[in-house]
């Protein structure tokens, strides 16, 4: 086990596959995450401009570092078709050492 404070995850729903395959590889081939795994079917309920809403959404759970935070946010907010997409970062305490170099390595 590796103790790290330079990966994350970040939590991205988007409203199909569709855009959720499409923000996936645009953020791979920028080299601002290392994965993306794309979780479909999720139910969102949530309030939204003062009414309970709820839909079907694709979570993208992106596996990236915290210097590229910055420039995967940009990305994901110029090309996602939400007014105020989700995009939220958690950090990574540990995990396994092999698994977070490559991480590191993946993303530039």
């Amino acid at each position: 086990m590796k103790s790290t404070s330079r990966c994350c995850v970040v939590l991205v729903t988007t409203p199909d596959l569709k855009t959720a395959r499409t923000l996936a590889k645009a953020a791979l081939q920028a080299k601002l995450v290392a994965c993306a795994n794309l979780l479909p079917r999720l139910e969102s309920h949530y309030w939204w401009q003062g009414k309970l809403e709820s839909c079907a959404e694709v979570l993208i759970v992106f596996k990236t570092t915290r210097a590229r935070l910055a420039a995967l946010e940009k990305l994901v907010l110029e090309r996602h078709p939400y007014d105020t997409p989700e995009f939220v970062v958690l950090p990574l305490a540990a995990g396994n050492a092999r698994y977070l170099d490559w991480l590191a390595a993946s993303v530039r």
